[in-house]
């Protein structure tokens, strides 16, 4: 691993902070405004992360100067304005699977590439246990278990970036990326990618999200169902119908937005079954229960808040080198304060992927790479359009 880079905002420069792969910390000079004529111009050949993503010009597109407004300082964060990604141009992106894309077989490609090899074992140190092991040998019951799947998919999909990294062409694509989202815990994946905590420190948290989810899906009878073959308002009605018969406690929502034919539902457990008893008379195709420990995305995971908050306070993030679209209002943030809000908001607030995915193709994305295991996402990308250019790397 090389060094990371401790770096600074300037006027005229943006220099690297560290990357995902280091604990090194980063600041941020006082400064009045950064003029994005500057950024492009002068500070592309700066940007980097270590053994990671290299200069583009891509990272930072502005057409008017962007007010960088430094506040005093939360714990080690400085704090800075949350529009800095506000006008990004994204042509090529990376999206990281969220919990339900793991598999029994995921990390083997991993093995023979050392750099990818290397984040299984330092996520032993911090897991506990051998998550390579769960990942290659399962068993199943086991792996696809909140508190086990949860870092086993934030590894996997780290160590698909070092897969590509070492393959011909791999650092080219890598350089090209100017945008990042996960589904759900991806998102972690996602700003762990670009620099905006370490690949240790998101392993902790996402390490102490599962067992907080778990813990929060144990207090009460919970569930989630994917209805499949209608859209967001006929999702709606069903939900409104099913609301109708049941206690307010028991009620449920739509939890995942993925894309037009594939919404999941997350509620209480008596909720949830007559979500699936109703589905057929209101046009659905079917419904698959998702093997979920509960209600992700709803308020039964209120219990999981604090944990988070408290987790989240104790952990340095940085401003992310590129933008990173938020699961909880389809937007990039840039202040590390609102990021670790988001955060925390996140595993109550249902997931706007469709809205995510609509923007990124709107707005002019080109190439995506989906980093991880299964092709989850994929499918989903193609559901929303089919000509669509996504490539899957996994590990």
């Amino acid at each position: 691993m090389s060094t990371a880079i401790s770096g600074v905002f300037t006027p005229t420069r943006l220099h690297s902070a560290a990357s995902i792969y280091s604990s090194s910390s980063s600041s941020l000079a006082p400064c009045n405004k950064i003029c994005t004529a500057r950024l492009l111009n002068k500070s592309a050949s700066s940007l980097s992360l270590d053994n990671g993503l290299r200069s583009s010009s891509r990272w930072v597109k502005r057409k008017s100067c962007v007010k960088v407004y430094m506040s005093s300082a939360v714990g080690a964060e400085t704090l800075i304005s949350d529009a800095l990604f506000a006008d990004y141009k994204p042509t090529s992106a990376f999206l990281f699977p969220g919990q339900g894309a793991q598999a029994v077989g995921m990390g083997k490609d991993a093995q023979s590439v050392p750099a990818a090899a290397d984040l299984f074992t330092r996520a032993n140190e911090i897991l506990g246990y051998d998550i390579l092991e769960l990942c290659l040998n399962g068993p199943k019951e086991k792996l696809d278990s909140t508190v086990i799947s949860q870092p086993a998919l934030y590894v996997t999909s780290l160590a698909a970036v070092e897969v590509l990294r070492a393959r011909d062409g791999g650092q080219d694509i890598i350089d090209s990326i100017d945008v990042a989202c996960g589904l759900s815990l991806g998102e972690y994946t996602a700003l762990a990618f670009v620099g905006a905590f370490s690949f240790e420190d998101g392993l902790k948290l996402v390490k102490l999200r599962g067992e907080a989810m778990q813990e929060a899906s144990d207090a009460a009878q919970s569930a989630m169902v994917s209805v499949i073959g209608l859209d967001a308002q006929k999702v709606q009605m069903l939900c409104d119908a099913a609301n109708a018969e049941v206690e307010e406690k028991e009620r449920v929502q739509i939890a995942n937005y993925l894309c037009n034919g594939n919404y999941a539902v997350s509620g209480g457990l008596k909720g949830v079954e007559i979500v699936e008893s109703k589905a057929k008379s209101f046009k659905a195709r079917m419904t698959v229960r998702l093997a979920v420990a509960g209600a992700f995305h709803t308020h039964f995971m209120e219990p999981a808040v604090s944990r988070l908050e408290a987790a989240l306070a104790e952990t340095e993030i940085k401003t992310p080198k590129i933008p990173v679209i938020s699961n909880v209002d389809a937007q990039p943030h840039s202040d590390p304060v609102t990021i670790k809000k988001i955060l925390a908001r996140q595993v109550t607030s249902p997931v706007q992927w469709e809205t995510t995915l609509k923007s990124l193709l709107g707005k002019g994305l080109k190439n995506s790479y989906e980093l991880g295991p299964g092709k989850v996402i994929a499918g989903i990308m193609k559901r929303i359009d089919k000509k669509a250019s996504i490539e899957n790397v996994i590990a």
